[in-house]
């Protein structure tokens, strides 16, 4: 069921109502406590019965979701809805809206939202410089990117904000992995500038752009006649003294160079090409690659010894399709970027390439959005939005390959099984993962379910689920 795709996409949900087809309020939970924490009586008691539109009076009823859903009769994905609530606090939502139907009769809505005010005032209070790592640096650049650049509201991903806060100022090496496009440089530049080598110089090169036959001298340096063209020239590593080297795409090293920057990390001395005299060096070395360290070293692409010097600190960045949630935020913030560059006015995008992208698996991640939104924004006019006919070819024929493989995989035309026994077994599957994760506690079972500890106990009977 499509639908079930976009409660993934939301991350989690804040509250959920359900109307009847004349906007009256009969269900309301909330288990954000901006909205009342959940099974708060007296909040409850207030709305109950109510028209929605009169609890919730700053909702223009001309853009109520609520409203568009019933007299539509169909879902309306992801769309954003700021109001005042009874007690005049203002709140901003992300919403997934469907219609309840039943013989062919729209009976109400239920709603499904989403608390993302936080997001917005951080847009709309600063001018952020978002970057992902592919931008091409000198390779003695100071950094320009601070934490505070870095645009996320998945949780794994902030968490890494904090952890990478915490080894800033530690002299250990570090290690970033992620797919390319996920910022990588980011992070490593806002680890450099939170730290005490920030006014320190801040070396990037990108391993995989090296010649083999220079590699050595443009990490270690050389003296004349070390080989045919060489001068005096100190390397990477003495140009860093007290400061930072990034190497992107370590893993491209030659396995012979590996093993001289080892020792390097391990005596912090290191001996120009050709010459015959040691240098000490202060350097905090910052790595980074597109694959997972492991399964670097499985492929005999990094060595075990470096491995293990590198990754005693390691921060894993979330492709982009595993952190949907941020979709919404890097769009508004293209858009913003590119309406004020292009002298544009475009006002968002359409509910059909909302779907669109919450379906796709951006496999360019941040950096593919970035090119995308900013090669459909020619195409609009002003006071519009971005929509399917606007967006580059090669995205919508990517979409339509992926939904036709997903449909050959997995679904036989000539299946007897009714769409409602296929949503019933999907029901059990998370009820029993969601017991077996939690060793068969049902109350935070129901937790991760997103539903009361009652509607779960009623899910057990049902399906005869033993959760002992």
């Amino acid at each position: 069921m499509k639908d079930d795709n976009y409660l993934t996409n939301m991350n989690y949900v804040d509250a959920i109502m359900i109307v009847d087809r004349h906007g009256k309020i009969v269900y309301s939970v909330r288990y954000n406590p901006r909205f009342d924490s959940s099974g708060c009586e007296d909040d409850l008691e207030n709305i109950l019965n109510r028209n929605f539109l009169e609890v919730y009076s700053g909702i223009n009823p001309k853009d109520s979701t609520m409203i568009r859903c019933i007299n539509e009769g169909k879902p309306i994905y992801l769309s954003e809805q700021v109001f005042s609530d009874y007690k005049g606090r203002i709140i901003n939502t992300q919403n997934l809206t469907i219609p309840i139907i039943k013989s062919g009769k729209i009976l109400g809505a239920i709603e499904l939202s989403k608390d993302i005010t936080k997001i917005e005032e951080q847009i709309k209070s600063k001018v952020y410089s978002f970057k992902t790592d592919s931008v091409k640096y000198k390779r003695i650049q100071g950094p320009i990117y601070t934490f505070e650049d870095i645009i996320t509201s998945n949780k794994e991903m902030l968490h890494n904000i904090e952890k990478a806060k915490i080894i800033s100022d530690n002299t250990s090496s570090v290690i970033v992995y992620g797919e390319t496009g996920t910022g990588k440089e980011l992070y490593v530049q806002s680890i450099h500038n939170y730290s005490s080598r920030r006014n320190k110089p801040f070396i990037v090169q990108n391993c995989a752009a090296l010649p083999e036959n220079l590699f050595e001298s443009i990490l270690f340096g050389s003296v004349k006649g070390a080989f045919t063209g060489a001068i005096d020239k100190p390397g990477l590593f003495e140009e860093a003294h007290g400061g930072t080297l990034f190497l992107d795409e370590v893993n491209s090293m030659p396995l012979n160079l590996q093993a001289k920057l080892l020792r390097v990390l391990q005596d912090g001395r290191v001996r120009r090409v050709g010459g015959s005299q040691e240098k000490e060096v202060d350097v905090r070395i910052i790595a980074a690659m597109n694959i997972e360290p492991v399964k670097a070293m499985e492929l005999g692409q990094i060595r075990e010894d470096l491995f293990y010097r590198l990754c005693g600190i390691s921060l894993k960045l979330l492709s982009l399709r595993e952190r949907k949630e941020d979709i919404m935020v890097y769009v508004e913030y293209f858009i913003n970027l590119y309406n004020e560059k292009y002298s544009k006015g475009i006002i968002g995008i359409s509910n059909e390439v909302m779907k669109l992208f919450l379906d796709y698996n951006w496999p360019g991640n941040v950096r593919e959005l970035q090119h995308v939104i900013e090669s459909s924004i020619h195409f609009v006019g002003n006071n519009e939005e971005i929509k399917l006919d606007h967006l580059p070819v090669y995205l919508n024929d990517k979409i339509n390959k992926e939904n036709d493989d997903f449909i050959e995989d997995n679904f036989d035309i000539s299946c007897t099984t009714s769409l409602d026994e296929m949503l019933e077994g999907i029901e059990k599957q998370m009820i029993n993962k969601a017991l077996e994760s939690t060793g068969g506690n049902i109350t935070r079972a129901a937790s991760l379910l997103k539903i009361t500890r009652q509607r779960l106990h009623y899910k057990l009977d049902k399906y005869g689920i033993d959760f002992n």
